[in-house]
């Protein structure tokens, strides 16, 4: 005997009748979800987002044609090789996961509008940020912020929950075709949000600056220490040599002459150390100059107009229409059951 299953269907009609007659029970639900909605999401404060665009110069890769040719007829591709550098454009958005680079932003100065902040963006965020009412009730109480004593690598519970905040805040991200860096900033003031946006894009200036030229300038150091001993020794030379020839100007005897002339020898090849090292002093003082990127900026950071959020409206707008929905499955839940029982 062969199982018959009783084939159950939706009975429309009475799913229609059964909502209409729980309309009240829509009003009080979608009343309760629009109020409590409101409530809530016009307790959020309202945040301004702005970006700016950077073209770092990018490292020539003329005089490597005839090598890259000749990898490539042996099946070789040295293309993604042909850089110097050990941190490439790519990994500038990683630079965010670091606390050091991190917190050399909190000494950032910014200003509102009106005047009326005016502070490090560390102060700032710790102590003139808004927030809902009900973060307000616990919130900690305003102290001064003391960033000379924060420890990037070693932070308390508090600062380290800023840098979490500004990680948030801001985004960094680069091209991988054309190299262009974009940098958006999230604030709850439009002038702050523009002012820290050419802040940031200063720091990450500096930042590859000081790494691109991070080598020739331990060069030139170098270089710079070397010629200034040598400087002193040829100096120190010149005026035993000096002092010798003053001594001996009417002297003529055999020996002196032979000494002044080991002095005069002496005198020369210090003289020539010195100028050999003087002459890479300048070639390393150039090559910092050759090192060093120049920028271009495609888009100014401007002051936002409107808001970028919360979106207020949409906010309520859906929760309202969950709120219908999920009244409706209740509603019906029995019926539901029923057909897949």
């Amino acid at each position: 005997m062969e199982d018959k299953k009783e084939l159950k269907v939706i009975d429309l009609r009475k799913i229609a009748k059964l909502i209409w007659s729980n309309k009240r029970l829509f009003s009080k639900t979608i009343t309760f979800a629009f109020v409590l909605a409101c409530i809530y999401i016009f307790s959020l404060p309202r945040f301004y987002t702005t970006n700016t665009k950077l073209a770092p110069e990018m490292e020539s890769t003329l005089g490597k044609g005839s090598i890259s040719s000749i990898a490539s007829s042996l099946g070789f591709d040295i293309g993604e090789l042909q850089t110097t550098d050990a941190i490439t454009p790519l990994l500038y958005p990683d630079l965010m996961e670091d606390n050091g680079f991190i917190t050399n932003l909190f000494q950032i100065k910014v200003k509102s509008k009106d005047g009326k902040i005016n502070t490090t963006y560390y102060n700032y965020l710790k102590n003139f940020q808004k927030a809902s009412w009900w973060s307000t009730i616990f919130g900690s109480k305003k102290e001064e912020a003391r960033i000379s004593s924060i420890d990037a690598y070693n932070l308390s519970k508090r600062d380290d929950e800023i840098v979490s905040s500004i990680r948030d805040n801001i985004s960094l991200q680069v091209n991988s075709k054309s190299g262009v860096i974009s940098i958006s900033v999230q604030d709850q003031d439009p002038f702050i949000c523009k002012c820290l946006t050419d802040s940031v894009r200063d720091k990450l200036q500096e930042y590859i600056t000081n790494y691109r030229t991070n080598k020739a300038r331990t060069d030139y150091n170098y270089y710079k220490e070397l010629t200034l001993n040598a400087k002193r020794e040829y100096e120190k030379v010149r005026r035993q040599y000096a002092n010798m020839a003053d001594a001996s100007t009417n002297v003529k005897l055999r020996s002196v002459e032979l000494k002044m002339e080991d002095v005069e020898n002496d005198m020369q090849l210090k003289f020539n150390t010195y100028t050999n090292l003087n002459n890479q002093l300048q070639a390393a003082k150039a090559k910092v100059q050759e090192r060093t990127p120049a920028f271009t900026i495609l888009k100014g950071a401007a002051v936002p107009i409107k808001p970028a959020g919360p979106k207020r409206m949409i906010f309520v707008a859906v929760m309202t229409l969950l709120t219908f929905l999920g009244t409706i499955v209740w509603i019906i839940r029995k019926e539901i059951s029923e057909v897949f029982a």
